[in-house]
């Protein structure tokens, strides 16, 4: 509310305020200081709030003087405009006065009561004296003070006044505008007293007897303020004996007795005061009711924009992770099937070589048994004995010939050639990728009719899907329809299954949730292994080097719909897996990845590989990197529950192999069998087999089998487990091929 019970001019708290007939106030003093004189005859344009612009710049040009009326050649301050705008005019040139209203630019000529014509607004005056008192807000000199009439922004004091002018000036815009010096040499300047304000004219007498209250305020701008007494009932202009009893409703003032008995208001709506009181009251509160809701409403929008404003930002942050999810999935995409095309070109590599080597061998063998038999021949040719000769010359002949008929046609010639008759085309999915863009608006969750018919044609379902495809009478609820698998976005990663489905068609009641089945992975009966309301799921655990038939169905409120096609899920054919770090003891020191593993204590501790074992044939091996004071790590597996703080085997949860420079024993529940002589130094490597086929668990060092089977009858679920101490550094070894000697 301050901003209104500020004066547009000085920028202060109103000080006795005037009602212009535009209804917008002025301070009496800011009044003057804006007020302009207009040659005679000359009436200032009337400009009302909804006149354009250009009405007002018009009137302004009428108001000017030329340098020939004015009287002082090229005076250039008395050109200049007041901060509200309003250019001031030299006096001692016969004129009348006119007051521009500082907010709407409306002009109004100023009558022979000068300033007095106006109402003074003691409602404002009351409104202001309590707000200041409830702020603690006293009056200063400042306030009151006669403000320089050329600052453009926030007047300073005036600090003199030219009487010739008659325009008051601070300091910087009198050495600026005014300068003692040239034709202005002789212009009197004397400082801003208080007899100034009664100089001005007979216009003034009101605003100069209110100056010395404004001085009494400035001398108690220290003190406290008094309290507010009673106001003064206002009193008519022309009769200020009379108080106000009526309303003109047709000229929209209070009127006194002695008006209505003068009969200026004959012919007007004259009405009790009282009455219009209450009237303009309770209109004013009803024009206050619908401002408070559209204020209410916009404060309500304000905190709608803010939420909007986060809802933004978290909507940015969610779309950003999706997008780097769809590309990284594309790039794991492309970089699976890059190595299924290089393990394709390695066989064919393979296969050609193998073919070549064996050509060489053959060639090799018939070109030295054809070179003995050419050497035997020459020597048999040098003998001299005719009977021995012919004794031994058909058999000779006949193994020629079956030789010169081996070196056929084709047999010199290569059987592969060193090119590969493999083509790869990449530039449809480059140009694809190039062209992969965002789409505006939602994912429309519709297939193309192309894509359809080559998904139908590789399951042999085309006719099957034209006839779905063929208009049908809606028969209102059902149950969903059969989910589509994205295969572009189902995967698998070391024994873990990734699958994504989305509905083909939407239909009467919403889809409550997804049933996704999985079987054993050797063809067996299906299980449930997930039931909810996403759309990706991703099932870990399985067993490695299986294939895994997986399919997914909806439900609603109506019953569950039909299984979608069945997809098939290959897992890793060996195991890739390195230390878990969150099942490990706290004094396992883990680097390179979770792969190498050291110990901080003297103690032995346990930590556990991130992959578990329940079916197949595995096989891993582990380095070792460090090896002091001959201490005792162990090898072997576990159950996820085995003790930490303890060598790998003194619970019934582990099996294992220890071992020092010199043997090793087995050893599972505290109990130590098998000894055998071979021990591990730095550089040497310990293998791990896991063979839950035939139930065994077999060690080996450096690539040779240690000691027999060491254990037998394993069945459950098993983690690839060693315990050491701070003596020793390991590095894990895994995704290897089986010992070529061990027989499944």
């Amino acid at each position: 509310m301050e901003e209104e019970l500020k004066c547009p001019v000085c920028g202060s708290f109103y000080k006795e305020p005037i009602l212009l007939p535009c209804s917008h106030n002025v301070c009496l003093a800011c009044a003057w200081n804006i007020t302009v004189q207009t040659p005679e005859g000359e009436t200032p344009v009337q400009r009302a709030s909804g006149s354009s612009d250009y009405d007002y710049l018009d009137m302004d040009k009428m108001s000017l003087y030329s340098e020939t009326d004015s009287g002082y050649g090229s005076y250039t301050p008395c050109q200049l405009k007041s901060p509200n705008g309003v250019r001031v005019f030299p006096p001692n040139i016969p004129r009348h006065c006119s007051l521009t209203c500082p907010l709407c630019h409306r002009s109004v000529s100023l009558d022979e009561r000068g300033l007095r014509g106006f109402a003074r607004n003691r409602l404002l005056e009351a409104i202001v004296a309590k707000y200041q008192q409830t702020r603690g807000i006293a009056g200063s000199a400042s306030s009151t003070s006669v403000k320089c009439q050329l600052c453009d922004r926030n007047p300073l004091d005036a600090t003199v006044m030219c009487e010739q002018c008659d325009v008051f000036y601070c300091n910087a815009c009198q050495q600026r505008c005014h300068p003692s010096r040239g034709p202005l040499a002789k212009h009197r300047l004397v400082p801003p007293p208080k007899r100034a304000e009664n100089a001005r004219g007979p216009a003034t007498e009101n605003a100069g007897g209110s100056s010395g209250s404004g001085g009494g305020a400035a001398g108690s701008s220290g003190a406290p303020m008094p309290p507010v007494t009673a106001r003064k009932p206002a009193t008519c202009a022309d009769h200020e004996a009379q108080n106000f009893s009526a309303y003109c409703c047709t000229c929209k003032s209070p009127t006194c007795t002695k008006c209505l008995e003068e009969g200026k208001h004959n012919q007007h709506d004259v009405k009790p005061l009282a009455v219009m009181w209450k009237q303009h009251k309770c209109q004013l509160s009803q024009a206050l009711n619908g401002v408070s809701d559209k204020a209410k409403d916009a404060k309500e929008f304000l905190v709608q924009l803010k939420n909007l404003l986060q809802q933004i930002q978290e909507s940015g942050v969610e779309f950003e992770a999706c997008v780097v999810a769809q590309c990284d999935s594309l790039i794991e995409a492309l970089t699976r099937q890059k190595a299924k095309l290089l393990t394709k070109v390695t066989k064919e590599k393979e296969y050609k070589q193998k073919v070549v080597r064996d050509q060489i061998t053959h060639c090799t063998m018939k070109l030295r048994q054809t070179t003995g038999m050419m050497e035997y021949c020459l020597e048999v040719l040098k003998e001299n004995d005719p009977s021995g000769f012919l004794q031994i010359s058909d058999a000779l002949i006949k193994r020629v010939s079956s030789s010169q008929d081996q070196w056929v046609k084709g047999a010199l010639e290569p059987k592969v050639a060193p090119e590969f008759d493999l083509s790869l085309n990449t530039d449809a999915l480059l140009q694809t990728i190039l062209q992969l863009d965002f789409c505006q608006g939602k994912d429309v969750l519709e297939e193309s009719p192309l894509l359809k018919q080559l998904q139908a044609a590789d399951s042999g379902e085309a006719e099957e899907m034209e006839e779905a495809e063929s208009p049908e009478v809606e028969t209102g609820p059902s149950v969903p329809a059969a989910p589509l698998l994205q295969l572009e976005k189902c995967c698998t990663r070391n024994n873990s299954a990734t699958l994504a489905w989305r509905v083909t068609a939407p239909t009467g009641n919403p889809i409550e949730g997804y049933i996704l089945e999985l079987d054993d992975g050797s063809g067996g009966q299906y299980r449930e292994v997930y039931v909810g309301k996403e759309t990706v799921c991703t099932v870990d655990g399985l067993h490695f080097n299986s294939s895994y038939n997986a399919r997914v169905k909806a439900y609603n409120a109506i019953g569950v719909g039909p299984y979608s096609k069945t997809v098939v899920l290959k897992t890793s054919d060996v195991a890739w897996f390195t230390f878990d770090p969150t099942s490990a003891h706290r004094d396992i020191v883990l680097t390179n990845e979770n792969q190498t593993v050291t110990c901080s204590s003297y103690d032995d501790r346990v930590v556990l590989g991130t992959a578990a074992f329940s079916k197949g044939v595995h096989y891993w091996e582990v380095t070792i990197d460090r090896y002091d004071n001959h201490p005792d790590p162990a090898f072997g597996v576990a159950r996820i529950n085995t003790m930490k703080d303890m060598m790998l085997g003194k619970d019934d949860k582990a099996w294992a192999m220890y071992v020092d420079n010199n043997r090793s024993w087995f050893m599972h529940n505290n109990s130590h069998t098998n000894r055998a002589e071979g021990g591990i130094s730095k550089g040497a490597t310990v293998g791990v087999l896991l063979d839950l086929i035939k139930r065994t668990l077999t060690f080996y060092i450096n690539k040779e089998q240690h000691g027999p089977i060491a254990f037998e009858n394993l069945d459950g679920v098993f983690v690839p487990a060693v315990s050491l101490n701070r003596n020793v550094q390991v590095t894990l070894l895994t995704g290897l091929e089986l010992p070529k000697n061990y027989k499944q």
